[in-house]
């Protein structure tokens, strides 16, 4: 079998953070710019986190600049901190399946398990230590590494490459994701994509945008052997 580079996207495919997410960067926007709206006219599903607060800047009329996103990444991730806490067990969880899938992957020889998120480091780190699954993780690509998720997926499928001593052009690559932005950002860098219906769109939607396969969600018998490559 060929070395395996396995990408977990976090938000609707490995967790429901119960809106923590959302209402940190709202929070954040409101202390820096005054304005908790900034994001309510765009959907924020599958975007990176800095591309959710660029967006949101040229909205409210804000500038841009590098400093300026950096200033409300760090008070997003200062809010995250405390806002995840805040949530009960049943809201903040982890998708049936997952913990079981991620930790036979672990088990094998020859797969690398990794993130592929949107998300900052330091926010993937406290969504998913909130779920004692952050540990499960041994690289990945953020949204800190690059803006545009194509890139960010890139860097992961390097990351995890590196990590199994083999060429990235002779893995095989899979980004696990809810969302089209993930099948398209697979695609893009020629990747398997395993689609889940966790989040925000169904199962056929992202077959429809390209996915390899999709399921409902990771309890599905065929998931672990599309995942593990026995299909």
């Amino acid at each position: 079998m060929r070395p395996t580079v396995l990408l977990f996207d976090i938000d609707g495919t490995l967790v429901t953070t119960g809106g923590a997410g959302r209402r940190s960067m709202e929070a954040a926007f409101e202390k820096l710019h005054g304005r908790r709206d900034a994001c309510d006219s765009f959907a924020m599903s599958g975007m990176t986190d800095r591309a959710i607060v660029r967006q949101a800047m040229r909205i409210i009329g804000v500038e841009d600049t590098t400093e300026a996103i950096d200033a409300v990444i760090h008070a997003y991730v200062t809010h995250l901190a405390e806002e995840v806490h805040k949530v009960d067990d049943a809201r903040y969880r982890v998708f049936p399946g997952m913990r079981e899938a991620v930790k036979e992957a672990r088990s094998l020889p020859g797969f690398a398990v990794g993130l592929g998120t949107g998300n900052v480091r330091e926010g993937a780190r406290v969504k998913l230590e909130r779920v004692r699954i952050y540990d499960q993780f041994d690289f990945g690509g953020f949204g800190c590494d690059n803006e545009d998720r194509t890139e960010l997926i890139r860097c992961g499928a390097r990351a995890g490459a590196a990590r199994l001593g083999a060429p990235l052009e002779e893995c095989r690559v899979v980004v696990i994701g809810d969302t089209p932005k993930d099948v398209h950002a697979a695609r893009g860098i020629g990747a398997e994509c395993i689609g889940v219906g966790t989040g925000t769109f169904a199962a056929q939607a992202l077959l429809d945008a390209g996915a390899t396969v999709a399921f409902q969600d990771f309890s599905h018998p065929e998931a672990l052997t599309a995942l593990l490559g026995k299909r």
